[in-house]
């Protein structure tokens, strides 16, 4: 069985442009635009022991956990305490990107407005605390304030409820690791049919037991470091953290005279639903062409991939080939940030596609690091350990996920006519 669809709430006719006004980013290697862009130009790290459960037990225990975010920081008119850890990211991420994109509140209240969140744990950090109170000392144990934390549409309400929103679409994407674009392309399709003014789109999710443990005894997560497309990559590491795009119609951002990080060019959706886990070259291949079909572009126009790039063993061969399928054998510089910020799972797609705005406004990739040699098989430029300034008008964000799921988000670089 399988699905795809070239997105798209009314067809591609009397559509608004939309673009990226403001981001919003929570990460192991740096919070903020500002940080944010810093460690993706240095190649920096988030790689550290895990400190927010006990490892007694794994053989290795790194991730990308991030260890100094204060949500009291960020949060203006809700107690962190009525937020689980996912969503003080995405709510202190929301609170980021409005700010970015020179908006008060009370401006985005102003207009008909989204909010699309993605996420592939929702609030399992919560569930994990429960499960254990459970297991220690039955249901009257239950800890009640994070029972009410739980609910992964919290996501994004809880940003509605900061933000004072009214009369606002509000959803919650649980596309597992590939949520962040389908959140974003939602987001897309609202304000270019002009259902919407502006959206806050993007993903969230923390680091918890239950999906390192699951990916531990699956065998694919990494003992040091994550490794993309290298011939000792071993796996991946997960990470944590919350990626928010503000979006706005392109009329909506000139009248306003807002700063334009880039332009949305359209995006790709596929599901092949024909295995859990087990990526399917033919289906991510066809997401990719979906993607360049909505954008309108071909795909000689890619200037660079910002891969999925996990670090497993069949992940990066078979996104490889799916790349080869669609680009022959000349292929964009194709580079993976999970080396530094890990798999922050349904936010991972969602920080990429800020990676890929903050590129293109500033002229650079971001590298792939703790890179070694190439694995034959992902013969790819993979711009290793240092990033390279680079003139860019069209960057391709893959996210990718188990169950099949793949959503390809295609950006642009804005440019004011003369």
């Amino acid at each position: 069985m399988s699905g795809d669809a070239t997105p798209g709430r009314g067809g591609r006719g009397a559509r608004h442009r939309v673009v990226v006004t403001g981001l919003g980013v929570v990460t192991s290697i740096g919070t903020g635009v500002d940080a944010f862009a810093a460690g993706l130009r240095a190649g920096r790290s988030g790689v550290k022991p895990i400190s927010a459960f006990d490892t007694t037990g794994f053989a290795y225990s790194n991730a990308c956990e991030i260890t100094d975010f204060d949500p009291s920081a960020w949060l203006a008119t809700t107690s962190p305490d009525d937020l689980g850890r996912a969503a003080q990211f995405a709510v202190a991420a929301s609170r980021m990107a409005v700010a970015d994109a020179g908006l008060t509140a009370q401006q985005v209240r102003d207009v008909r407005s989204l909010v699309s969140v993605g996420t592939t744990d929702g609030e399992s950090r919560d569930l994990d605390h429960l499960t254990a109170l459970q297991v220690a000392g039955g249901e009257d144990t239950l800890d009640e304030v994070a029972a009410r934390r739980v609910w992964p549409g919290r996501l994004s309400a809880g940003i509605v409820r900061e933000l004072g929103l009214e009369d606002v679409e509000t959803v919650t994407v649980p596309t597992a690791c590939a949520a962040g674009n389908y959140a974003v392309g939602y987001g897309y399709d609202a304000i270019s049919s002009g259902d919407v003014e502006m959206a806050l789109c993007g993903g969230a999710d923390a680091l918890c037991r239950k999906t390192f443990t699951g990916f531990y005894r699956l065998g694919t997560i990494a003992p040091d470091v994550c490794r993309p497309f290298d011939a000792d990559r071993q796996g991946i590491l997960t990470g944590e953290g919350s990626g928010i795009l503000l979006m706005e119609s392109l009329e909506s951002a000139l009248a306003r005279g807002a700063r334009i990080y880039a332009e949305v060019l359209g995006y790709g959706l596929s599901c092949d639903a024909s295995h859990p886990v087990a990526p399917d070259r033919d289906s991510i291949a066809r997401c990719i062409t979906a993607a360049h079909r909505n954008a309108g572009i071909e795909a000689a126009d890619v200037d660079f991939i910002s891969a999925h790039g996990t670090g497993t063993r069949a992940n990066d061969v078979t996104e490889v080939g799916a790349i080869r399928q669609v680009f022959g054998d000349t292929l964009p510089r194709t580079v993976s940030i999970k080396s530094m910020i890990g798999h922050t799972m349904g936010a991972a797609s969602a920080l990429a596609s800020a990676a890929c705005a903050l590129a293109l406004r500033d002229g650079f990739i971001p590298p792939t690091i703790n890179h070694r040699s190439t694995d034959p098989e992902c013969a790819v430029d993979c711009v290793p350990n240092e990033a390279v300034e680079a003139e860019l008008r069209v960057v391709q964000n893959n996210g990718l996920a188990f169950g099949g799921n793949n959503a390809v988000l295609v950006l642009g670089k804005w440019e004011q006519a003369a």
